[in-house]
Formats: structure tokens, C-alpha cells, sequence
């Protein structure tokens, strides 16, 4: 009776192992088909107000299309990382925009979680609360961090879909207009389609003090979409990735120095009057040394 005990265990034990690879694998492909040549849309409109300013006035809507590769750059079992560069112009001389970066990270433990101000808060998470999850970790153009969150990849009724809720700064269109709120609490739906995939949003404006409750501003509906068309028409994007793919290894390597210091992180806005990423793409800093202080020059002690 032992016998048949342990031995239905141990079968249980495999099938479980089994489905979770198997889930695993779906996981692994949903992602990766973020992958390749898209016509993007990009989609934003505030939703709601609840200023009690009469005066206050709402984001402009704001609809963008381009062109955009989504390059693989790392594919390894628990890790994934997707590089994004925007091809814009005349299609017979189009001009490259190094743009966002996307990791995926399976049961990562590990957490900036944005504050507010340029502040990342460093928090560690029990195995047992990312069980079988993976991390979205988002980083900027210059690679420095932006926002991040750990759910499960679901993959029901014909779809394959990630949510996760989670702080940001305030995005580009918005921090050179808006000084009104500090945080972004982003609502983010990834969902793979049968044209591509779908980036869908419903994000809230937050004012964020310390010492007291986070007031939100209005409420944001964001739904950008992906159209997959013939990698040839993002031939550009992946020539020039070849050509500059070593110098943004230099500049990963240093930021994941800084990650690994798991401490609270702060940066600054400018250095000798310049953001980061004017320091980076400049073709006078493309060595590992003066990548190094560059960044640094940036992390606040």
C-alpha cells in the first residue's frame, strides 16, 4: 500500500512539474512575440478629473503612429529582454530613436518601486509571493530604471494576456507639460493578438507627499496597439542596433552594478545642465570608463 502511495505521489509530482513547464513555455512565448517589426499607435486621453481647481485643464489627447523594432536581446530560461527602437522619417532615410527596454524576470524576488521625485524605493519579496509570475521591469532610453511589477501570464479562451498595477514617473509627454502630480499609478494590460499585441492602460495621476495620503488628479485611458508587418520595413532599426548594440551592453552592465547594490535609489535631473540620456547618446562617451562615471555621476549618494 506504501508502495502505491509513493508511486501516485511521485506521478502526481511529475504531471505538476510537467504543466508548469509546459505553462512556462506559453509564458515564454507570449512574450517573445512582442518581438519584430510593428506599426505602433499610440493612444492616450484623460479620462476623469477630480481637481477642485476651476482653473485646472486636462491632457490634451494625444494619438502618435511610427514605426518600431522590437529587438531580442537576452533569452535565457528565467530571463527575457526585449530592446524597443523607434524608426521615424523618410522610409529612404529613416532616423533611429534608441527607445524603451522591457525584462521579463521569472519568480524575481528583487523591486525598485517608484516613490516619486526620482525616487526608487528597494523592496524584497518572498518566493512564495511571485510563485510562478514573471517581473515586467521597464527602463528608460538611457536605460535607467522607470517602473516595474510581478504578475502571472494567463493564457485562457484563446488569449494570452499580463496585468499588473504599479507606480511610475510621469511619462515623457507629460513631465515637460504637468508639474501638478509626481507619481503615475500605471495600469498595464499586455495581451497578445492576432495582429500583433495590445498595450492597454488605465492609469491614475497621483500626488504623492510624504506624510500624507496620495491624492489622485484625474484618471488616464492609454491603448496602444501593434500591428505586426514584414521585419524588411525595420531593416534600418536592426542595422543600426548592430552597429551600436555593444556600446548599450557597457551601459546595462553598469546599471545592473547599480541594481545590485538592493538599496534605495535617487537620481538627479541634470547633470552640468544635461539629462542622463544627452550624456549617453553622445558618440564622445561610448567607452566602459566613461560610461561608468557618466552614470554614476547621475546615482545620488
Amino acid at each position: 500500500m506504501k508502495q502505491i502511495v509513493a508511486f501516485s505521489l511521485a506521478f502526481l509530482a511529475l504531471s505538476l512539474s510537467g504543466n508548469s513547464q509546459e505553462k512556462k513555455q506559453k509564458d515564454q512565448n507570449a512574450i517573445k512575440d512582442m518581438c519584430g517589426c510593428y506599426e505602433v499607435t499610440f493612444n492616450f486621453t484623460e479620462t476623469f478629473s477630480f481637481s477642485e481647481d476651476s482653473l485646472y485643464k486636462p491632457s490634451k489627447t494625444k494619438v502618435d503612429k511610427g514605426l518600431e523594432w522590437a529587438q531580442l536581446v537576452e533569452d535565457e530560461d528565467n530571463k527575457i529582454s526585449i530592446q524597443h527602437l523607434l524608426q521615424v522619417g523618410r522610409p529612404d532615410s529613416p532616423h533611429i530613436v534608441k527607445h524603451w527596454r522591457q525584462d521579463w524576470l521569472f519568480e524575481n524576488t528583487d523591486f525598485y518601486m517608484y516613490n516619486g521625485d526620482n525616487e526608487w524605493v528597494f523592496e524584497n519579496k518572498s518566493k512564495a509571493d511571485v510563485k510562478g509570475q514573471w517581473t515586467q521591469k521597464v527602463y528608460q532610453v538611457d536605460d535607467s530604471p522607470r517602473y516595474e511589477g510581478s504578475s502571472t501570464w494567463v493564457h485562457v479562451d484563446g488569449k494570452s494576456y499580463w496585468e499588473n498595477t504599479t507606480t511610475a514617473p510621469l511619462p515623457r509627454r507629460e513631465y515637460t507639460k504637468r508639474s501638478d502630480y509626481n507619481v503615475t499609478l500605471r495600469g498595464n494590460r499586455q495581451e497578445i493578438t492576432d495582429y500583433g499585441w495590445v498595450h492597454d492602460q488605465d492609469n491614475a495621476k497621483v500626488i504623492r507627499e510624504k506624510g500624507k495620503e496620495d491624492v489622485v488628479l484625474a484618471n488616464e485611458k492609454g491603448y496602444n496597439t501593434y500591428v505586426k508587418v514584414d521585419d524588411s520595413r525595420c531593416q534600418a532599426a536592426q542595422d543600426w542596433w548592430k552597429a551600436n548594440q555593444e556600446k548599450w551592453a557597457k551601459v546595462r552592465r553598469k546599471w545592473d552594478e547599480v541594481y545590485g547594490r538592493d538599496k534605495d535609489l535617487v537620481l538627479e535631473t541634470k547633470v552640468d545642465n544635461k539629462p542622463l540620456y544627452k550624456h549617453l547618446f553622445a558618440d564622445e562617451v561610448s567607452e566602459e570608463k566613461e560610461i561608468n562615471i557618466t552614470i554614476e555621476s547621475f546615482v545620488k549618494k
